[in-house]
C-alpha cells in the first residue's frame, strides 16, 4: 500500500540542520513489526507514524520509534509530526493542536510558523546515585567535581541530566559511547548572562541506537521543568544543541506560569510516498 511520507528537520528553519524526523502520515493498518522495521530502515533517531485518534479530544495519534524500539513521548517527533499533519491537510478541532501519544494528550500551540508543545510532567525526579554519576562522568571524560548537579528528568525517555559550569565545556565533551552503555545522558551548561544563547545542551543515548541526538525536545523539556522546580528557569530562554555534530538547532523555552512551552521551527525536506 502507498502511504504519504515526509522527512523534516526540526528545531531549525533551514534544511540539513536541527534534528531529522521521518513521518508516515497514513499509518493505519501497520502492525508493530512493520513500524519497527521501517524505523530501522530510515536509520534516523526517530520515525513517527500518524494514526486516527482514540481519545475524543485528540486531533491525531502518534507512535514514535527509534531504531531500537518505541518511545511513549519525544519532543522533536511531537513538533515534526504536528508540522507534517498540518502540511497534509490536518485541521485542529480547537485553537491548539492536541496530540495523543504514549504519555497521554500533549497540547501544541502555533506562534506563526513556529510550533511549541507543553512540557509533560516529570514522572521521575531526584538525584542520581553517585556511583552511577562516577561511571557516566568517566565515560564522558569528566571529573566528577565538574558536575554541579546530577538529576533524573524523566518525562518518557529515561534522561539523566548532568549540569556543568559552561556551555564551552559541554561542547568539548568526547564521550566513549561503549562505556556509556544503556545510559541516556543529557548534559547542559550555561553561557554568560546577556548571551543570545542561554544554555548549550547535548544528549547521548547509544543504547537505543542514537549515539548523539542532534536536538532533543524531551530532554530540553525535562531541563526546563527541573530548572523551574529549582527556581532557576527564566520566563524565556534559548538553548542551543547539535553544533557538536554539525546539526545546529535552537530550542525556545517559555514559562507562562502554568505550562512550560518547548518550541522550535520545522522545515520539510522530502515529501512523497512509501510502499508499506
Amino acid at each position: 500500500m502507498t502511504r504519504r511520507f515526509a522527512q523534516l528537520d526540526v528545531f531549525s528553519p533551514q534544511p540539513t540542520r536541527g534534528n531529522p524526523l521521518a513521518v508516515v502520515v497514513d499509518a493505519d493498518g501497520l502492525d508493530d513489526g512493520q513500524l519497527a522495521a521501517f524505523a530501522r530502515w530510515t536509520n534516523l533517531s526517530e520515525t513517527t507514524f500518524l494514526l486516527p485518534p482514540a481519545h475524543p479530544d485528540a486531533d491525531y495519534r502518534v507512535r514514535i520509534f527509534t531504531p531500537g524500539g518505541e518511545l511513549p513521548f519525544a519532543g522533536h517527533p511531537t513538533l515534526g509530526s504536528a508540522h507534517a499533519w498540518l502540511a497534509t491537510g490536518g485541521v485542529p478541532k480547537a485553537e491548539r493542536i492536541v496530540q495523543e501519544c504514549g504519555v497521554g494528550l500533549v497540547p501544541i500551540r502555533r506562534d506563526g510558523e513556529r510550533l511549541a508543545f507543553a512540557a509533560p510532567p516529570l514522572i521521575r525526579t531526584g538525584s542520581v546515585d553517585q556511583a552511577v554519576v562516577a561511571e557516566v562522568a568517566a565515560a564522558l571524560g569528566l571529573d566528577s567535581t565538574e558536575i554541579s548537579a546530577a538529576e533524573w528528568v524523566v518525562n518518557g525517555p529515561d534522561w539523566m541530566l548532568l549540569v556543568l559550569d559552561s556551555g564551552e565545556r559541554v561542547l568539548s565533551l568526547q564521550p566513549d559511547m561503549a562505556a556509556l552503555g544503556t545510559h541516556k545522558v543529557g548534559v547542559v551548561g550555561p553561557y554568560p548572562s546577556g548571551s543570545p544563547i542561554s544554555y548549550e545542551v547535548r544528549a547521548f543515548a547509544p543504547g537505543v541506537g542514537v549515539p548523539e541526538d542532534p536536538v532533543t525536545g524531551s530532554l530540553n523539556a525535562g531541563v526546563a521543568m527541573w530548572m523551574r522546580a529549582a527556581g532557576r528557569v527564566p520566563p524565556e530562554y534559548v538553548a542551543a544543541q547539535g553544533a557538536a555534530i554539525g546539526r545546529a538547532g535552537r530550542v525556545y523555552i517559555t514559562d507562562d506560569g502554568t505550562d512550560i512551552w518547548v518550541g522550535g521551527d520545522c522545515v520539510t525536506v522530502i515529501e512523497g510516498t512509501v510502499a508499506l
